[in-house]
């Protein structure tokens, strides 16, 4: 079976893949510090209360966060025998090309959601990624990644408005029931609400201009559901697209 893990800046997210289906999904909190033994005995607890028996021979990897990479490693050697596949690493290769400047690094989650979002529906997509940062990547008609657009994620730029204002709460992001506020809560979360709501659609509506052709936009990510309620801002919401695009990869890399 397949362990496909997804770090990210915020949490890490480990889910096993048997073939045909995800058979159990774990999310954590993304820690540089925490050992291969570390990862093993959260993960194995988490099989044996769940009573999932799981016979792991493969690992593949997304990281935006370098520095915990190693201890990964060390934790699919040490318990899983296996070398993983490490998205953005020279020896596992994509299924699409990558056209942006030469010497740009571009993240491997905004890769690998480019890879599922292709495999899924096609190419000439948006996929907008709720994460620390909300990012927008362009896939070309031939699933090819194209660039994109990173603005501030909607939890970072609420923590920074508390952050920098005394006097103003924080607040959790919802749907508020009025444009207008008439307190100060309600206020922030309209602000934040409308604002990402109008943030999405413009640059969507640029990117398709742009491009100057029709343009599937997909989601993901925890806050996308939320935000599907503002407005009709995506043409499909993927809980699981990252994951998906890991398992893809994998199967290419197997082939190859």
């Amino acid at each position: 079976m397949l362990l496909a893990i997804d770090c990210g800046n915020t949490n890490t997210v480990f889910s096993i893949w048997d073939g045909s289906a995800f058979i159990g999904t774990w999310r954590t909190a993304t820690e540089h510090q925490r050992t291969a033994d570390q990862y093993y005995v959260w993960l194995s607890s988490l099989l044996h209360f769940q009573k999932i028996d799981a016979d792991i021979d493969e690992v593949i990897i997304s990281s935006t966060v370098p520095r915990v990479v190693f201890n990964l490693r060390v934790f699919s050697d040490r318990y899983f025998n296996c070398r993983p596949w490490v998205v953005g690493k020279p020896d596992c290769k994509l299924p699409v090309d990558v056209r942006v400047d030469e010497g740009t690094q571009v993240g491997p989650d905004r890769l690998v959601n480019t890879v599922a979002g292709y495999d899924l529906y096609g190419g000439d997509l948006i996929v907008v990624d709720f994460g620390t940062a909300t990012t927008f990547d362009v896939v070309a008609a031939d699933g090819a990644y194209v660039g994109g657009v990173i603005a501030p994620g909607v939890n970072l730029s609420l923590q920074a408005l508390h952050e920098a204002a005394a006097a103003l709460p924080h607040v959790d992001v919802t749907k508020p029931d009025h444009v207008v506020g008439t307190n100060t809560v309600a206020c922030m979360q309209s602000g934040v609400f409308w604002g990402y709501v109008g943030l999405i659609n413009g640059i969507c509506d640029q990117i398709k201009r742009e491009r100057d052709r029709p343009m599937k936009v997909i989601s993901t990510g925890g806050l996308a559901p939320l935000f599907q309620q503002g407005h009709a801002l995506f043409d499909h919401f993927e809980d699981d697209l990252t994951m998906h695009g890991l398992t893809v990869i994998h199967a290419f890399n197997k082939e190859s």
